[in-house]
């Protein structure tokens, strides 16, 4: 799926040699955003959780809105397996584009995690002790996705395709203090969060259920996006 109506060619016509590049350096600048601006939240505010979530949040929404910009126009710019499963089901990516850009996208989380460890002067892997899994994290999970998805998927059927980046940017910044999780909705930077035992991280043990619940709301999103249909076809 393109993400922007600002792509000049069509992405399967780039090589997939390039898209998965694109998709890998995307998806490790989200993981050096995400987990780095935990790291200097926490240095900044040590003794304030809520300040910390906030400079967490603020960048992570301007950093992702950033790189979908950037490299929407190469690969798609989804950085996210649950948002290139939902595109695969819903015939906008082949299966075997698929298959190549998860384990890409995992890839690229698990290094930038990495890189932003080693920014801040810690441990090049780390991993997290931070248990984050609870029933109410993993509802959470479940409505961050599926959210994530229809805002995604829905404004893609519509004109509206260039604002795509800023509003997935200010869905999850939102979503960081609406949802118990802090709104991970994404199964390549649950996995590379593993990988730094910061703000940002999570405990290997609590990624499974994360992943499940993230799974499970891509698949209630992909359920409503059928039901709801193409905007344009209705009264």
């Amino acid at each position: 799926m393109n993400t922007t109506a600002e792509t000049t060619r069509p992405i399967d016509d780039v090589r997939l040699s390039r898209r998965l590049t694109a998709e890998f350096l995307g998806s490790a600048g989200l993981a050096a955003v995400v987990v780095g601006s935990g790291i200097a939240a926490s240095e900044l505010s040590p003794t304030d959780v809520g300040l910390q979530l906030l400079e967490n949040a603020i960048a992570t929404a301007l950093g992702l809105a950033v790189l979908i910009v950037v490299f929407a126009p190469f690969g798609g710019a989804q950085f996210n397996p649950v948002v290139t499963l939902v595109d695969a089901v819903s015939r906008g990516r082949t299966w075997s584009d698929a298959a190549a850009y998860i384990p890409t996208q995992i890839a690229g989380c698990i290094s930038g995690a990495v890189l932003a460890n080693v920014m801040f002067a810690g441990p090049a892997v780390s991993i997290s002790t931070t248990q984050r899994l609870t029933p109410a994290t993993f509802l959470s999970e479940i409505v961050a996705t599926t959210g994530l998805v229809l805002v995604i998927f829905l404004l893609a059927r519509t004109e509206r395709q260039s604002v795509i980046p800023w509003a997935v940017g200010a869905y999850i910044g939102a979503a960081y203090f609406f949802t118990s999780s802090t709104s991970f909705a994404n199964p390549a930077i649950t996995v590379g969060r593993m990988f730094s035992d910061t703000f940002a991280g999570i405990a290997p043990s609590s990624a499974p259920g994360f992943i499940g619940a993230q799974l499970l709301g891509a698949t209630l999103a992909v359920l409503l996006l059928r039901w709801m249909g193409n905007p344009r076809s209705h009264p």
